[in-house]
């Protein structure tokens, strides 16, 4: 009995680990934004952290499924185990800080392949410690399957192979696109809220300072509030969360102006994405003019958008001589529409027909 619990936890966690950090590797940079969403100052505040969370990224989906094979051919047991044990007890701390603070709404623990909420992350996390600590506690029973030779060629040629995939993605698209932004999507249906949808339950809260303590209110407490109370400011508080719209967020504006259902509608539009100008990749930026005139010919409505000042807009458009106009969008929604800084998307009355990235714009369809 105790043999078949630990093979089964072998087979399991090994497999569980090796499809969570196939999903991530698909999309590495999506993962980078998670790693970086907990750094940040609301979480851990550790912004030092930040422009290394990509590289962290990397590693840490490329260790996932090299760890998950090593676990199912029994190579180096031991370490193998110890490694996957203090893998799950970081991921279990994070994702219970995460649900009991709700400071990060989703753990990214399988991209955007499947949504999480925190406590369901957690819980994910809490059956995965169990099946390790079966492991670890009978690890003598995780025998190798192959001599060391062939054991050592599978592990190197994983890691290689995992490491060529993670480029790849980096310099092109993410193979796989979960993302409401897809090909084929359409983004005026993503934004609908059905009529019958849940609607969120909003509590409003009233912040008092009360003898130099800021203190909060409902609004049933507000008769209550001691004398001499100074307002401070007012928040709502989510009770429960109604549906919310795949798509939301995506907004093309200039100067307060909203062109948004300008650009969906029309039969032909190409969207230059470039949600960070200053930090943009320049050899991309220099291409955008020559795309932008070929596709102005061809009859396309054409616009960059970017979460970027009117100062950085600027700068950019002088610096690498484009003449289009950048519309507003939030960053959020420019980071999940595409990876790429800058990136293409071909759009026909708002549906998705084409992403590429500016290392590929040779196979741009025009």
């Amino acid at each position: 009995m105790k043999n078949i619990l630990t093979q089964f936890s072998r087979i399991f966690v090994g497999i569980l680990f090796i499809i969570s950090g196939l999903i991530k590797l698909n999309d590495p940079v999506g993962f980078s934004y998670k790693l970086a969403e907990y750094f940040s100052e609301p979480v851990f505040n550790m912004p030092f952290f930040v422009p290394f969370s990509l590289g962290l990224a990397l590693f840490i989906v490329i260790l996932e499924v090299v760890l998950g094979i090593m676990l199912l051919i029994g190579y180096k047991s031991k370490i193998t185990i110890w490694s996957l044990l203090l893998l799950i007890v970081m991921f279990t701390f994070l994702t219970f800080y995460s649900a009991y603070f709700n400071v990060v709404k989703d753990c990214g623990c399988f991209g955007d392949a499947l949504k999480l909420t925190p406590w369901q992350s957690f819980t994910k996390d809490v059956v995965l410690l169990f099946f390790i600590l079966i492991l670890y506690f009978n690890r003598k029973l995780v025998q190798p399957l192959f001599s060391n030779a062939v054991q050592n060629v599978i592990i190197y040629l994983s890691i290689i192979l995992c490491s060529f995939m993670g480029i790849m993605v980096l310099n092109h698209l993410p193979i796989i696109d979960f993302r409401p932004f897809k090909v084929g999507n359409n983004i005026q249906a993503g934004m609908r809220i059905p009529d019958n949808a849940e609607k969120s339950v909003v509590e409003m809260i009233f912040i008092y300072k009360v003898n130099g303590v800021d203190k909060e209110f409902t609004e049933k407490e507000l008769m209550n509030i001691p004398e001499g109370a100074v307002f401070i400011d007012r928040k709502d508080k989510v009770i429960t969360e109604g549906y919310i719209a795949p798509i939301h967020d995506f907004t093309m504006e200039i100067d307060d102006s909203d062109y948004t259902a300008e650009f969906l509608e029309a039969p032909k539009s190409m969207l230059i994405v470039a949600y960070d100008l200053p930090n943009a990749d320049k050899d991309g930026l220099a291409k955008m003019e020559k795309l932008y005139l070929e596709a102005k010919v061809k009859g396309y409505k054409v616009a960059g958008m970017t979460a970027s000042s009117t100062e950085q807009i600027a700068i950019a458009k002088k610096q690498f001589g484009m003449t289009f106009d950048f519309y507003f969008c939030d960053a959020i929604t420019l980071k999940t529409i595409e990876r790429a800084n800058p990136s293409i998307i071909i759009l026909e009355k708002g549906t998705v027909m084409q992403k590429v990235h500016h290392n590929d714009l040779s196979d741009l369809k025009l």
